[in-house]
């Protein structure tokens, strides 16, 4: 083989002192070279640009590498001067971070949404219905659907809220499900996020970041819109308020500037128009949740909390908790206030909860799942114990309740010595491990180091359910493993993200 490297001479004074180095490959040259991943690649099919990436992919490839270059840096900078992070409490270095941002955009054709939103509407149909019952009749239990074992020793299960009856019956007002894409190129679901689900503020600066570096091929293409994301939200808030009054008080509760995602707590509160409060902010009096201002208490009639259920209320929950409101329950109770997503939704986002979805969609709904989980297996049963660890090179194993990455194998990228390690710690506690097979995810083309590479993605679009049905804007959160190889896409694990286009 022949290898052909282009070169300019560069003169650095002096007889024979002349420099050769490689000139920069085109933005053209570099998409002709693209290599896609071992995987299903999202862009290219076989040996050529799928349909509804060539328009993309043509603007890309007439652009000069300079003007890439220029676009690359002038997205780090707007996400600076905005400053749009994340924290990484692991992170050595420090707190907060510029969430990164590839600036090439992912596109799903209109077919492939419709499949999604169809498939997300009728999971959380199922799930809003398993909520209700499992916090009043729990006629799935009865019906041996699900083993009362897994709900009774699930931590989110809220014993405290049981019997309380929530507006419209609906528990999950906001979602995040996650999806991934498989090498037989269908859409999976790969998990639940029903208690406060976060991103969802990444998802429309990656929007307006694109609009300013990229407006004609945002035009060009006619991506569907994300930007009505946050009235959305807040009208289903209003809908939701107790008191039939003309303008309900919605705040959003957040624990603190230390939190990993209070740029967004500050961000949704900014663009919907409420007021952002901390526990000390709130009191409550006669079963009723007062903001304390200037002019005095004001009642509150709708609370979307960014806190954890077991810090809410210090007098039902942890009584040291200094995020939370004295007395919010009861208030809770009595149905003074709503509160979003409800209280004890985490149940329904227990990992091995997970795997009884398409039993619920069968049992509440009679129907068959449009979108697929991922094979899941439970190590309560002793048989999937050796099979996943004689297979674990294909494997890997999640915490039913950890998130954001943490608390997972790799059987693929890990040494002997952690898996002795995890097997032991799977033996002692089963209930808190799954295993899943690895699905080698859907690839994207990313620019990363003045080059175009393949990166593997996942999706997280977002579901807003209200007494009036479900919206789901037209997009989402795309998650990029920035590492090479790597399959793990969360912030904290060093992922970045994408816009998201929808397009006809």
């Amino acid at each position: 083989m022949i290898l052909l490297v282009a070169l300019s001479l560069e003169y650095k004074g002096g007889s024979n002192h002349f420099l050769f180095k490689p000139l920069r490959m085109t933005v053209q040259e570099m998409l002709s070279n693209y290599v896609k991943g071992n995987t299903w690649d999202e862009m290219m099919g076989d040996q050529q640009v799928r349909d509804h990436y060539k328009p993309l992919f043509d603007a890309l490839a007439n652009l000069p590498m300079t003007e890439i270059d220029q676009k690359h840096l002038q997205a780090g900078e707007l996400f600076m001067n905005q400053g749009i992070t994340f924290t990484v409490y692991s992170d050595n270095e420090g707190i907060e971070r510029i969430f990164p941002f590839d600036i090439i955009p992912r596109i799903i054709t209109s077919k492939e949404w419709e499949q999604i939103e169809s498939g997300i509407k009728q999971r959380l149909k199922a799930l809003n219905l398993f909520l209700k019952d499992i916090y009043h009749n729990q006629q799935i239990l009865k019906d041996k659907i699900i083993p009362s074992w897994l709900i009774a020793s699930c931590p989110h299960f809220t014993r405290e809220v049981f019997g309380i009856n929530v507006p419209h019956d609906l528990y999950v007002h906001i979602s995040g499900i996650d999806l991934i894409r498989g090498e037989d190129g269908k859409f999976y679901i790969l998990e639940d996020n029903l208690r406060t689900p976060s991103g969802v503020s990444y998802m429309l600066e990656n929007r307006e970041v694109t609009k300013r570096i990229f407006p004609e091929m945002v035009t060009k293409n006619q991506v569907r819109m994300v930007n009505n994301y946050p009235l959305l939200l807040h009208s289903i808030l209003l809908s939701l308020s107790p008191r039939h009054v003309k303008a309900p008080n919605v705040v959003i509760l957040t624990p603190g500037i230390f939190n990993s995602a209070y740029y967004e707590h500050t961000f949704l509160a900014r663009q919907m128009g409420i007021q952002l409060v901390e526990g000390r902010d709130l009191v409550v009096n006669n079963h009723k949740v007062y903001m304390k201002t200037t002019r005095g208490l004001q009642q509150v009639d709708v609370i979307y909390r960014r806190v954890d259920d077991e810090f809410l209320d210090p007098i039902t929950f942890k009584s040291d908790s200094i995020l939370g409101i004295p007395g919010l329950i009861s208030a809770y109770r009595k149905g003074n206030v709503a509160i979003v997503n409800a209280v004890g939704t985490g149940v329904a986002d227990d990992k091995a909860v997970y795997a009884y979805v398409p039993d619920m969609i069968k049992y509440y709904l009679n129907e068959e799942p449009i979108l697929p989980n991922v094979p899941t297996y439970s190590f309560i049963e002793k048989d999937n114990v050796d099979y996943v660890f004689k297979n674990i090179n294909n494997m890997v194993i999640k915490g039913t309740n950890q998130s954001g990455g943490y608390g997972m194998l790799m059987g693929n990228n890990t040494t002997d010595e952690e898996v002795k390690l995890f097997r032991k710690k799977v033996e002692e506690s089963p209930r808190e491990f799954i295993a899943q097979p690895i699905v080698k995810l859907s690839t994207v083309p990313c620019f990363i180091d003045g080059q175009i590479q393949a990166r593997h993605v996942d999706l997280r679009p977002y579901a807003l359910c209200g007494p009036s049905g479900i919206e789901i804007v037209p997009g989402g959160l795309t998650r990029v493993a920035l590492k090479k190889g790597s399959l793990v896409v969360n912030s904290s694990q060093g992922g970045g993200s994408k816009d998201t286009w929808i397009i006809d």
